[in-house]
């Protein structure tokens, strides 16, 4: 009994002066924790409502959380102190810091959301609704690795290692998943870039004739694109290999773009009566602009030919691949009716006799 008696008075000795201050130090935090949430509503209510912006209301939400986890944080640390137990209110302090970077980050994340919202709604590519959730994501990640960092660095301990091994493994991945990195790199510079977007017609000139190279872009992904080409076929190119293409986009401009179709007559043939038969087919083709008017060119001379270049605008990029073969179509016939001859391959054979006379030529 008296040993139970020497432990409470012992007790009861410890705590009479730390009661009190506690006691204060709860009500002061509390106390401090409700004036500043009536300061926030009425902010709230007086300016924030009447804005149009979102920033505005994410900054108080992010007050109202910093400031209840502080106040908590600043009781709980207190308490401690006041209990002669230091090195648990340095733990205390430590988790503190890293649990402040939470709401920080998510004030961040809803930043950045409202600006993916605003770029997707003026560009509408699956490219930003696929590539800035996972920038926010890891923006997001970085700032509660920061605040983990800065809480170990608060309790004393060496993160040194920790940074080194991260660096490591980061290194092992980044190796191990390099292609997979560069296409999302290709990936994400495709947004700033933009040399294309969802519904545009574009052409790889790098890539092998007729193997789809060719087409109209339905989906821009962090890893490949999408192309549709005219067979229905879906081509997936992989982004980094886009990024070291050329990159023809026929829609980019506008629907109207201009084309040139090469064309052959034979030298006996009536260049400008050829000229003007072309002239003429181009116009009476769908989709061909009148303004400007088509006209045609000389653009060399070959073996047996004058080759010709017929340059036409047409109204839709899409059509050219049609509107390129009506033409090539209708001026078959129209040359023969006209007696405007396409040429073919032509040799003379001289044959010489043994006394080296002409002996006759085929």
């Amino acid at each position: 009994m008296e040993r139970l008696s020497q432990l409470w008075s012992e007790a009861v000795a410890f705590m009479a002066p730390r009661w009190l201050p506690s006691l204060i130090v709860i009500a002061v935090a509390g106390l401090v924790y409700l004036v500043a949430l009536m300061v926030l509503g009425r902010a709230q209510k007086h300016w924030v409502t009447r804005t149009a912006t979102q920033l505005d209301d994410l900054a108080v939400r992010l007050l109202r959380q910093a400031l209840l986890l502080s106040s908590g944080a600043w009781a709980v640390w207190r308490l401690l102190e006041i209990w002669t137990l230091p090195t648990v209110a340095q733990w205390v302090y430590a988790i503190w810091i890293a649990v402040l970077f939470f709401p920080l980050s998510r004030f961040v994340g809803d930043l950045l959301t409202a600006l993916e919202t605003e770029v997707v709604s003026r560009t509408s590519t699956p490219l930003d609704k696929t590539a800035l959730p996972m920038v926010n994501k890891a923006i997001r990640f970085a700032i509660i690795a920061l605040g983990i960092v800065l809480a170990l660095a608060e309790l004393g301990i060496n993160i040194a290692p920790l940074l080194a091994g991260a660096g490591v493994m980061g290194l092992a991945l980044s190796l191990a998943a390099k292609d997979t990195l560069s296409n999302v790199i290709a990936g994400v510079l495709l947004i700033v870039d933009r040399p294309f977007q969802v519904g545009d017609r574009i052409e790889l000139w790098t890539a092998p004739n007729e193997t789809g190279s060719w087409g109209d872009v339905i989906e821009i992904g962090l890893r490949a694109t999408k192309i549709r080409n005219p067979d229905n076929l879906v081509v997936v190119v992989p982004n980094n290999q886009i990024m070291q293409r050329d990159i023809i986009n026929y829609t980019m401009s506008g629907e109207d773009i201009r084309l040139r179709i090469p064309f052959s007559v034979a030298y006996e043939s009536d260049i400008e009566r050829a000229k003007s038969l072309l002239v003429d087919i181009a116009l009476s083709v769908e989709g061909v602009k009148a303004d400007p008017a088509p006209i045609v060119i000389a653009r060399s001379f070959g073996p047996s030919e004058v080759k010709l270049q017929l340059r036409v605008w047409i109204l839709e990029a899409r059509a050219r691949r049609r509107i390129a073969d009506d033409i090539s179509e209708r001026a078959l016939p129209a040359f023969e009716k006209a007696g405007v001859e396409i040429p073919y391959p032509k040799r003379e054979l001289y044959i010489r006799s043994a006394d080296g006379s002409l002996a006759g030529r085929a």
